[in-house]
């Protein structure tokens, strides 16, 4: 058996070469343990901890309610769930925006207390001193331009970003300054797809499309998507590899059949005590039985 490496999980220069090799990298979030396993078996190689859990775990309309607790608690189940792929935690909105220096405490946590090997923040601009500094401390982080879902207030809806001219070179600028700032990948949502083209020619880290077309050097999607698991609406971008939902719904119903039928739990869901032997008092006592 080989010795195990000193970094057992994927790194982010291992993310990065995928590109120069031409390897498609995968991703996919994950929010507890037991689907983190699963994914990771899977093959992914990476998992992020997306503050979507807003959305399809805590029921609220938008991400804009994580907080830093809650996406600690799921980073940690994630990270004990697996062992070989990278855990990238996103910070939710609040943690990175206010200073530097608080974005930076936040980011450590989530690598000391949360398990991840990488955080993800949406954005650029004004963030790029917050990435550099990040980065000289030691943690990976990877960008989050077009559609990002903490703006949606100042968006006013989920569309498509960057469709004229002028908003495509901007995001190409913001692509370029990311990754000077030393990220190691970008996620591009909800872009034209021959603008995500473009950015990934233009750049030299991997982009990671989830709604930006093929062209992207990998890509990511909501786990509960994929799944079919959250059906409550199906973006265009996503593709059910399989109906969760209804399989859910009729694993549920049938159960609930069972019990009230009387059939569940059988005799082989059931526990049967075994017959203890009982000995005379006497024979405890030591002495013989009369």
């Amino acid at each position: 058996m080989s010795k195990q490496s000193v970094f057992p999980r994927v790194t982010a220069p291992q993310i990065i070469r995928c590109k120069e090799e031409k390897r498609k990298v995968v991703g996919l979030t994950a929010y507890d343990a037991v689907f983190a396993a699963l994914e990771e078996e899977a093959g992914v190689d990476f998992l992020l901890v997306g503050d979507s859990a807003g959305n399809v775990i805590a029921g609220h309309a938008t991400t804009i309610p994580m907080t830093m607790d809650a996406m600690l608690f799921l980073t940690r189940c994630v990270s004990r769930g697996t062992s070989r792929v990278m855990v990238v935690a996103d910070m939710p909105f609040g943690s990175f925006q206010v200073s530097t220096e608080e974005a930076l405490h936040n980011a450590i946590r989530f690598l000391k207390e949360g398990g991840a090997q990488a955080v993800k923040l949406e954005g650029a601009g004004y963030l790029l001193p917050t990435i550099r500094r990040m980065v000289e401390a030691g943690i990976p982080v990877m960008g989050h331009l077009g559609l990002t879902p903490q703006m949606i207030n100042v968006f006013g809806g989920y569309g498509v970003q960057a469709t004229t001219a002028q908003e495509g070179e901007q995001l190409i600028q913001q692509a370029r300054d990311l990754e000077e700032a030393g990220c190691f990948a970008i996620v591009l949502e909800k872009i034209p797809a021959s603008l995500a083209e473009r950015v990934t020619e233009v750049i030299k880290i991997p982009t990671i499309g989830i709604g930006s077309g093929a062209g992207c050097d990998g890509q990511i999607l909501v786990n509960y998507d994929l799944l079919g698991v959250f059906d409550k609406f199906k973006p265009r971008f996503v593709r059910h590899y399989m109906n969760g939902a209804e399989q859910i719904r009729n694993a549920v119903s049938a159960w609930v059949s069972d019990v009230r039928e009387g059939s569940f739990p059988g005799k082989s869901e059931s526990y049967d005590a075994k017959p203890q032997r009982v000995e005379p008092k006497a024979a405890k006592r030591g002495r013989k039985a009369e």
